[in-house]
């Protein structure tokens, strides 16, 4: 999935006001995370006079912002610098400039290997250094090729601009808000503590400032970010040391926010408090993404998550205690090494046990530099392929089910951009499914009570209520 970020321009200074404005066009790979540290780097850039453009020939920069989950991650990078590198060349071959950049985890974790096999890039940067992107484009405009990938010490949020408002205008009415970075739980086929480092949470005071700056620009849902979120802490105005759902309380209290979600999360860090944000809090919204992987105890146990199949299925059940509107998302991993036919089985008994109103499961795919990639016994793809058709199937059919069973509720629908039909906008359930809804007499950024009516494939159909 990609998401081309738009760059919004300064306010021009005296002297300035006829300079010609340079153009950057971002490209964004993967997770949410991404998409919202491109916003950020897009904010500290507009600083520097760079406008968006969403015509990729019209660009000055071009920057790729990636991630580094999936198998061959990399490799479809350098794909993509292979055809920009041919733009380069056409565009200095007309005497216009082009600068390439690669952020994110690929650039964490190739660094110094793409510049040697991509010769066309001139800037390589990581996601804990972004807040550095200014002055770092300024360095390779000036012909240094440069790497930016070292974990730096300083806080890069306290070094970023605050969201501006104009700018969080543009781009709607629900934001993510990046809270947690990082994951110390090392699972053995991950490679997000090797890109993305150790668990780091930042301030509450930070993070109300932001939301606070978020919602007085038009924002009225939050999304809070991290690789592992509900493993924030942090040290309360109170004096006590804050978990995720005392975070949550805080947030809640931001005149104007209507909405609040959180995701990733990780079993063993769901806390009494956080579960207890779930009974109590009328702004969170009723969804948790809780990935398990497998059901299978001995493959849990290869994968160093730290829990056992029979913990996760309590777990669940205390949550769903506490919230019992609650849907559940999780993430599947077929095929992990020395995976057998009746790990499988167990995998498949427990999402029967779960029932999800929404997953993502994968074939296993080895991440060079992790643990999993030095494991023998690896699972046949075509086994990989058998499996992982069995297992998205039951899943497609519990995702159906959940919609088939929101059909004739009610619910407070937050609306959120056109619809493809005129007249009809979109929304989001409590439980994130997109619904639509004929809404001519209301506006993006209205909350409205609707009747859900019909479910179709991905979405939700609705009818006001008067």
């Amino acid at each position: 999935m990609t998401q081309e970020t738009a760059l919004l321009s300064k306010t021009p200074v005296p002297g300035e006001e006829h300079a010609p404005s340079r153009k950057v066009f971002v490209k964004t790979y993967g997770c949410q995370m991404n998409v919202y540290d491109s916003d950020r780097m897009s904010d500290a850039l507009s600083r520097d006079g760079y406008v968006s453009t969403d015509v990729l020939e019209e660009a000055d920069f071009v920057l790729l912002n990636t991630c580094h989950i999936r198998e061959k991650a990399a490799e479809k990078v350098y794909s993509e610098l292979g055809r920009l590198r041919e733009l380069k060349k056409e565009k200095a071959r007309e005497g216009r400039e082009m600068v390439i950049g690669v952020a994110g985890c690929v650039a964490q974790a190739e660094g110094d290997e793409i510049l040697r096999r991509a010769p066309a890039v001139d800037l390589v940067i990581g996601p804990q250094t972004y807040h550095r992107l200014p002055e770092a484009l300024k360095r390779a405009r000036d012909g240094e090729r440069v790497v930016e990938s070292d974990y730096a010490i300083e806080d890069k949020f306290e070094h970023l601009p605050a969201p501006d408002k104009a700018k969080t205008r543009a781009r709607g009415v629900t934001a993510f808000l990046t809270v947690q970075e990082g994951c110390d739980k090392f699972c053995t086929f991950c490679v997000v503590p090797y890109t993305r480092g150790s668990e780091v949470s930042r301030p509450v005071a930070q993070i109300v400032a932001e939301a606070e700056k978020l919602v007085e620009g038009g924002v009225r849902e939050i999304t809070l970010l991290g690789q592992n979120v509900n493993a924030w802490h942090g040290a309360g105005p109170d004096g006590r040391d804050w978990g995720l759902g005392d975070l949550l309380v805080r947030l809640a209290e931001i005149e104007g926010l209507k909405r609040l979600r959180y995701t990733t999360s990780h079993p063993r860090d769901m806390d009494d408090g956080l579960i207890e944000a779930h009974r109590s809090m009328t702004k969170l919204m009723p969804y948790l993404h809780l990935p398990v992987q497998s059901g299978s105890d001995r493959i849990l146990k290869a994968m160093n998550r730290r829990h056992t199949a029979a913990e996760y299925l309590t777990l669940i059940d205390r949550i769903r205690a506490a919230q019992p509107d609650l849907a559940l998302s999780g993430d599947f991993i077929v095929g992990f090494p020395g995976e057998t036919d009746e790990d499988f089985e167990d995998t498949m008994r427990l999402v029967e046990a779960v029932g999800y109103a929404q997953a993502f499961s994968f074939k296993y795919s080895s991440r060079p530099g992790t643990p999993g990639a030095e494991l023998k016994d690896q699972v046949p793809e075509d086994v990989k392929a058998k499996r992982l058709e069995r297992l998205q199937t039951l899943l497609m059919k519990q995702q159906r089910e959940f919609a088939q069973a929101c059909i004739g509720r009610e619910i407070d629908l937050l609306l959120e951009k056109p619809g493809r039909m005129p007249g009809q906008l979109v929304g989001r359930s409590p439980w994130l499914q997109p619904v639509n809804v004929d809404a001519k007499t209301s506006q993006i950024g209205d909350i409205i009570k609707v009747r859900i009516i019909k479910a179709g494939s991905n979405s939700l159909f609705a009818e006001m209520i008067a």
